[in-house]
């Protein structure tokens, strides 16, 4: 496994594989991408552990996903086991996943508990619990400082894992190394990231945009909050879609690994 250093517009190739790629099965990917939500929604519900438990479950959650984009990428329905993908694999990289999982967890615990050093962790509990907030403390100096704290230590984190659940498991690379090579993949592409993150946030925005016009039109606030949620969530599957493709533009085999 090598990285692949690509020019600025690969971003915008990233996010063309993706949507075309997503358009070639939308009920399955789209389908795919909600049983994810579920299945998260559902460990949080779990007593004490739940949100941990999500936590670690995630980056085998998000390999699943790219392991359906490399279905359907390849001409291939991706049927619902393909989410458990990290879990069939061998002992070796399942232990990987799981240790990644428990790291990924760890990580985003660190960034929730500095964030409570600005407002004592009401974001915190509001972001991990769903603990009622007004309106007052959301405006309050130390609440927006403690989201900005969160946002800005949480960018790094997802770049630390952005590409390394794929690395642990089709590339046999151990956990920490994964986390390594990731981070240095995004940042040695960050104009091809950057041009794919401002990509997505100008679909996103116009997509928006779009409906709010639309829903003022036609109908007000309730015709919006209706119809906004399910394109919401059809946008996300999209964008997971493309993540694959940030992989697969990042990194190549080496001789005699396979593609």
């Amino acid at each position: 496994m090598k990285l692949n250093i690509v020019p600025a517009r690969a971003g915008f190739e990233w996010f063309r594989l993706g949507v075309r790629t997503f358009f070639r099965q939308p009920l399955a990917l789209a389908g795919l991408f909600f049983m994810y939500i579920a299945v998260m929604s559902v460990a949080t519900l779990i007593p004490f552990v739940g949100g941990a438990l999500a936590l670690a479950l995630l980056p085998a959650a998000t390999l699943g996903l790219m392991a359906a984009t490399r279905e359907a990428s390849s001409g291939r329905f991706p049927m619902p086991t393909i989410l458990v993908t990290a879990f069939r694999a061998d002992r070796e990289r399942l232990r990987a996943m799981l240790v990644l999982g428990a790291l990924y967890a760890v990580g985003f615990f660190v960034v929730m508990g500095v964030s409570a050093l600005f407002d004592g962790g009401q974001f915190a509990r509001l972001y991990l619990l769903g603990e009622p907030t007004s309106t007052d403390v959301m405006l309050s100096p130390d609440f927006q400082l403690a989201m900005w704290a969160a946002m800005a230590l949480y960018l790094p984190l997802s770049l630390l894992f952005w590409h390394a659940p794929a690395l642990v498991h089709w590339y046999g690379v151990p956990p920490v190394k994964s986390l390594f090579f990731s981070i240095v993949a995004c940042l040695r592409n960050f104009w091809a990231f950057t041009v794919y993150g401002l990509v997505w946030a100008a679909l996103m925005m116009a997509v928006g945009v779009a409906f709010a016009l639309l829903a003022t039109l036609l109908g007000g606030a309730a015709l919006l909050s209706a119809v906004l949620m399910p394109v919401a969530l059809v946008m996300a599957a999209m964008f997971f879609t493309s993540i694959y493709f940030t992989f697969q533009g990042s990194f190549v085999p080496s001789e005699g690994e396979p593609a």
